[in-house]
């Protein structure tokens, strides 16, 4: 009884993976990483996109079809996976959005439903043509505008969706790991929307996801809001009036957290092994050091859902999308990383835990 119980722990995930923006790189990304046998020795995957998309992108890398494909509203698509590689097929919106490299309103719509889709299989049991993980491929914001979104980006959906209480965005990379305190907002609307909360939370969250990246007791450092991190509010007082305040309220739950620190030395001292995990209060803040260092190996991590989400750590590329020139690394970062984390969680099927 024991052996098979460790049978069936130790299954393949199921991880889904969404095409995003049916125009950008999304489609060759996806082929090129899955083309891999290392990855798709990870799991089992089900991709929401385009089939001919997909396809196109297998013929310019000269890559064979190694993928069985289902028509996504065929009654078949409620399936017990018995393929490696699914594309469940959505070859309606073939012709939206595809042909163009811009942003276009048919192309923020297809992004949407597959990644629509892709969460309520992630909410699903993989008996009910569930999946474990979920891996995103870059989707266009100016696409999801025009379409009528609401949300300005994957982090804010996804929290939405699952009705997560609070969300964090990491970025996880062999030399760096980085959460921000505050996500996709014009910079002069920072210190508007910065509060304790906003700076205790990715604090929290992103020492949990340390913990579960084998990190028994992350060490996190903390990043000024303005230079020098005000020195002693000569520039500003965000540091002592909202940062520290956050700092210490995370001690107090038992976490090694420090700062605040000025932003152009903190990274340095995280890259040579002082800290773990770096708390940046703005998104370029965060994500220029990490894809300085690490722009083919970085994963984007959704902290907080009751669902597992990985994504790429670039954008869509329009600019060398249909030409054989997007590099999978972040891609394949990002499958390995959400195996990873499915392969924590042997009993998911019972119940879903925020990671």
């Amino acid at each position: 009884m024991a052996e098979g119980s460790n049978k069936l722990t130790r299954r393949k995930p199921v991880i889904g993976i969404t095409m995003g923006e049916p125009a950008g790189v999304g489609p060759e990304v996806i082929i090129k990483a899955l083309a891999d046998p290392a990855i798709r020795q990870l799991g089992r995957f089900v991709i929401f996109g385009m089939n001919e998309s997909l396809a196109y992108a297998a013929d310019m890398a000269e890559i064979d079809v190694y993928w069985h494909r289902l028509q996504h509203d065929s009654s078949r698509a409620a399936y017990e996976l018995v393929h490696d590689v699914v594309v469940l097929d959505y070859d309606e919106l073939s012709m939206l959005g595809s042909a163009v490299n811009k942003p276009t309103r048919q192309g923020g719509a297809a992004s949407l439903q597959f990644l629509d889709d892709a969460i309520a299989a992630a909410q699903r049991p993989t008996a009910e043509a569930g999946i474990d993980a979920l891996v995103t491929a870059p989707i266009c914001k100016e696409s999801w505008r025009l379409a009528g979104c609401r949300f300005p980006g994957h982090t804010e959906l996804l929290q939405h969706r699952t009705r997560s209480k609070r969300s964090a965005m990491m970025f996880h990379a062999p030399q760096l790991n980085v959460v921000l305190a505050t996500i996709h907002l014009p910079l002069m609307d920072v210190r508007h929307v910065l509060t304790i909360g906003a700076v205790f939370d990715p604090i929290d969250l992103g020492s949990q996801a340390m913990r579960r990246l084998g990190v028994h007791q992350p060490k996190i450092a903390v990043c000024g809001l303005n230079p020098h991190a005000s020195e002693n509010g000569q520039f500003g007082d965000e540091e002592s009036r909202i940062i520290t305040p956050a700092i210490e309220a995370a001690r107090h739950q038992g976490i090694d957290v420090h700062g605040p620190f000025p932003g152009d030395t903190v990274f340095r001292d995280a890259v040579s092994g002082k800290y773990d995990l770096v708390v940046a209060m703005y998104h370029d803040q965060g994500l220029i050091p990490v894809k300085l260092l690490a722009f083919d190996e970085a994963v984007n991590v959704t902290l907080g859902l009751p669902i597992i989400r990985t994504s790429v750590d670039h954008g869509v590329a329009f600019g060398i999308a249909n030409q054989n020139k997007a590099h999978p690394g972040s891609m394949k970062a990002a499958i390995r990383l959400a195996a990873r984390f499915a392969k924590s969680h042997p009993t998911a099927d019972a119940g879903r835990k925020a990671v």
